[in-house]
């Protein structure tokens, strides 16, 4: 689906500005709307199926509860941070974020990011996972980090694209799955879809017609 402008449509089911951000990068204009589920993970369940099946019950969960008449796809995402089989999920208070930033300090750890997209007729869905360094941390480096409040609603208590990126020694996989969203999987997503994202040639037209909604 297209919109006046040429720039690709869909409806993107969370309210995390950063994905809304990496869709504009790749020509994509989402209308964000956000939605409840349980997100706790099942006993006995895998990492790669806690994630998985998050993502997917977000697009459903969007597909079957947000109007839509032009009946976009909808995308879904969530991105969990594992550490030595542990999940790290969003900190609970910053006591809990500073404990998560102990335990990433000076180790790897791996961030996986599942999308996935539902339409009228088929249900999509990609991972990816991506291995992360963090140099060891100082006690007063993560105190900084806490006060600064980037960390309080971030996976894993940090954010790669932020104050955060001065602590990543090394990252081997997707830069934009780290933030949330890997963006050559999504757009592979999207073509099956039917949505093909533009190039750049049309990138700034588009972007001006995003910022003015």
């Amino acid at each position: 689906m297209m919109d006046s402008s040429g720039a690709a449509q869909i409806i993107l089911a969370s309210a995390s500005p950063r994905r809304r951000e990496l869709l504009q990068q790749i020509c994509v204009q989402a209308k964000v709307q956000s939605v409840d589920i349980d997100e706790s993970q099942k006993q006995n369940e895998s990492v790669n199926d806690y994630v998985e099946r998050l993502a997917m019950e977000k697009a459903r969960r969007g597909f079957d509860t947000i109007s839509n008449e032009k009946k976009l796809p909808v995308l879904g995402s969530d991105t969990i941070v594992e550490i030595d089989g542990e999940v790290l999920g969003k900190p609970e208070n910053r006591q809990h974020a500073k404990e998560m930033l102990m335990k990433l300090s000076g180790k790897n750890h791996e961030v996986h990011t599942s999308v996935a997209i539902v339409t009228h007729d088929k249900s999509v869905m990609m991972t990816s996972s991506s291995q992360v360094e963090f140099k060891r941390l100082e006690a007063d480096e993560i105190d900084r980090y806490l006060a600064s409040g980037e960390a309080d609603d971030k996976a894993g208590a940090y954010a790669i694209q932020g104050i955060a990126a001065q602590f990543v020694k090394n990252i081997n996989g997707s830069f934009s799955g780290v933030m949330g969203l890997p963006l050559y999987e999504t757009v592979e997503l999207l073509k099956r879809c039917g949505v093909t994202p533009l190039d750049h040639t049309t990138h700034q037209a588009i972007n001006q017609t995003i910022n003015q909604t």
